[in-house]
């Protein structure tokens, strides 16, 4: 199926791009839809693209020699993905699967390159995000050095986008237990307990989707290690 111009406008991405330069990609593009828990991009994959999510939640993992998941970023509508293997023209180095049943607009890797190439603002926009994967995944490496899962989910909860509503800072479409717990390398069980002492001591109030941070002081000090994990 093919993307409209419309729908190629919305993404920030390609906002600088004037409806002249987007017209052609609009013939260059396809939607493919993926149920959740789906393959979206393998390391295998021998096909370069550039991704856009339309709708749902992408979450790029891999994982170690003993088969466990280990998570790395997550892909939230109107973000783009894949742009590491177009630079460097080698094999992706995460699997991308959908976290939920997901749309996905790609731009096949020639496309892809002659775009970011031809138009500085969006060569400068992927340099920038590929410095913010370096610094994500440096973040990553100082969270699982430490000891507790405890302490190293406050860590992850407190680098999730945030907003101030009313005085309270929240996370919108907080991640599910199982994919923070690839994100901390612990069990589903053991996120699954750490939350429900964070409701019970009111550091943490979910109201559906959205976590609360309703003490995000004290979950600083206990992800600094200035402060224990409060008992069940």
């Amino acid at each position: 199926m093919p993307v409209s111009v419309q729908l190629l406008s919305q993404f920030p991405l390609l906002q600088p791009l004037a409806r002249e330069a987007l017209e052609p990609l609009s013939a260059r593009m396809a939607l493919r839809s993926f149920a959740r828990r789906a393959m979206v991009m393998g390391k295998e994959n021998p096909t370069q693209e550039l991704g856009f999510l339309v709708e749902g939640r992408l979450q790029g993992v891999d994982f170690t020699v003993d088969g466990r998941s280990v998570g790395m970023y997550f892909v939230d509508p109107g973000d783009y993905f894949g742009e590491l293997a177009l630079v460097d023209g080698k094999p992706p180095s995460e699997f991308v699967i959908a976290a939920v049943k997901s749309t996905v607009a790609f731009l096949d890797g020639a496309a892809a390159r002659e775009l970011i190439l031809g138009h500085p603002a969006l060569a400068q926009a992927v340099m920038a995000r590929l410095a913010q994967r370096v610094r994500t995944v440096m973040a990553q490496r100082t969270l699982l050095s430490l000891p507790n899962p405890f302490q190293r989910l406050c860590v992850l909860l407190l680098q999730l986008p945030q907003r101030p509503v009313d005085g309270v800072v929240e996370v919108a479409q907080a991640p599910t237990h199982q994919e923070l717990a690839i994100m901390i390398n612990a069990s589903r069980e053991t996120v699954t307990r750490a939350f429900q002492v964070l409701f019970l001591h009111k550091v943490l109030v979910r109201e559906g989707n959205i976590l609360k941070l309703m003490q995000p002081e004290l979950m600083r000090d206990i992800a600094e290690g200035r402060a224990d994990p409060p008992k069940a």
